[in-house]
C-alpha cells in the first residue's frame, strides 16, 4: 500500500449578514416585520421622505447609526412614487443601501415595470 498524498484545502467561510429595511404602507411593513425585517410605516410624502432620510443617513441627528445602515432598502411602489427625485439622486451616488421597489397589496402601480421586465430591458434576458 502506497502512501496516499492527502492534502486538505482549508475553506474559509465568510458570513455576511445582509440587513434589510422596508418603508411603505402599513400592511406591507407589518408583513415584512413578521419575517424579521424592520421597517417604517409611511403613508404621506413627508413620512416617506423622513424615513428615507433617516435610513440613508441624510436625516441629521435622527440618522440611523452608520453601523446599522441597511444594505438593502425596500420601498413599496406607492412610497417610492412619492420620493422619485430623491430615490434617483440616491441611486446615482452608488452608496448603500441599495433600493428595491416592491408592489403594494393592489399589485404594480400603473406604468411601473416588474422586476423581470426591468431585467429583460437591461440585459436582454427573460427570467
Amino acid at each position: 500500500m502506497g502512501n496516499a498524498c492527502s492534502s486538505f484545502n482549508s475553506v474559509h467561510l465568510i458570513v455576511v449578514k445582509v440587513k434589510f429595511y422596508i418603508i411603505g404602507e402599513r400592511e406591507i411593513v407589518l408583513a415584512f416585520k413578521l419575517t424579521g425585517i424592520d421597517g417604517t410605516i409611511a403613508e404621506s410624502r413627508n413620512e416617506v421622505l423622513d424615513a428615507f432620510n433617516r435610513v440613508t443617513g441624510k436625516g441629521g441627528i435622527a440618522n440611523v447609526p452608520s453601523g446599522e445602515i441597511p444594505r438593502i432598502l425596500i420601498l413599496t411602489e406607492h412610497a417610492a412614487s412619492q420620493i422619485e427625485a430623491e430615490e434617483i439622486a440616491w441611486q446615482k451616488t452608488g452608496n448603500y443601501p441599495l433600493i428595491v421597489e416592491v408592489p403594494g397589496l393592489d399589485g404594480h402601480l400603473k406604468g411601473k415595470k416588474s422586476l423581470s421586465d426591468a431585467i429583460k430591458e437591461a440585459i436582454g434576458v427573460e427570467v
